[in-house]
């Protein structure tokens, strides 16, 4: 109840607004907002329903522009947790606005890391340390704002066994076609228009940035919203954020993508929560405003 009532008072364009709750004995409910257009997912993932590239580029700056009032602006950082297409609702003009905080948690900003009960989120979204033995920091809500930018992109799920092989996960089919610069191959499979291809370059560099393995090598959520609006020039991603799940040589210590439900195998890591995988923060140009996040 501190929690719902601490959410209740924070107000942004780009989140549901939470009018109020009910908790009695036979009736617990949360009342929010009216959102006509229901959710991003169902604009996504079924071909009659088409909102046009440049209405999705608005609708992912406006649900960054939510996350990064979330992380950075409000008295005590809030963490989401649940990032994905089907807690993006729109209104009745398709304005985007994020929802779902059942999952969302308060911290005090001077806490750097968030104690873990258990696993959050969505398998496919959630970050690979909420899976394992890792410190969770806000850079969870990054890496599945990432993980949302692909299927914007691709205007699919990013996992679909149906599709040929190189292309079943779609994250890792767009590094394997970015690394040597066939970006035009990727705007050719997802049918993006010459007219956007611009925008949709500036959100396949973001997603790769969102989705580093590394927390730390992942960027704010307002550092995001200015590269999405093209305010700042972005880095070319230069190390693959999936290279622990692509090794040939076994690593004990790296993590096992499950494709079959998109989760993260904590087995490799056993029983010790001592063993983590290190690695060096990436966008170096920049280093200042990650660390500093």
């Amino acid at each position: 109840m501190a929690e719902v009532s601490a959410i209740g008072k924070i107000h942004h364009f780009n989140l549901v607004r939470l009018y109020g709750f009910c908790f009695e004995k036979y009736l617990r409910a949360l009342v929010y907002e009216y959102m006509g257009n229901g959710s991003l997912d169902k604009f996504l993932f079924h071909s009659n329903k088409d909102l046009g590239f440049e209405k999705l580029h608005e609708i992912a700056v406006g649900t960054a522009r939510g996350i990064a009032y979330l992380h950075e602006e409000c008295q005590q950082r809030i963490v989401h947790y649940d990032i994905k297409p089907g807690n993006i609702l729109l209104d009745a003009n398709f304005f985007p606005k994020v929802a779902d905080f059942g999952l969302a948690k308060l911290c005090n900003r001077d806490n750097t890391h968030i104690t873990m009960t258990g696993g959050r989120g969505t398998p496919g979204y959630a970050a690979p340390e909420v899976w394992m033995w890792f410190s969770v920091t806000h850079k969870c809500d990054v890496y599945s704002f990432g993980m949302l930018l692909f299927e914007i992109i691709g205007g699919r799920r990013n996992l679909d066994i149906n599709i040929q092989d190189s292309q079943d996960w779609f994250p890792r089919w767009v590094w394997k076609k970015f690394e040597p610069g066939e970006l035009g191959e990727i705007m050719a499979v997802c049918g993006i228009e010459e007219k956007d291809k611009e925008r949709a370059e500036r959100i396949v560099k973001v997603a790769l940035w969102c989705v580093q393995y590394m927390p730390e090598a992942r960027p704010s959520m307002s550092f995001v919203v200015n590269m999405l609006e093209g305010a700042i020039e972005i880095p070319r991603p230069s190390t693959n954020p999936f290279q622990h799940l692509m090794s040939d040589t076994p690593n004990p210590t790296a993590p096992v993508y499950d494709t079959s439900n998109g989760t993260y195998s904590t087995s490799a890591y056993g029983s010790d929560p001592s063993q983590t995988v290190t690695g060096t923060p990436i966008m170096k140009n920049h280093e200042i405003e990650i660390a500093s996040t």
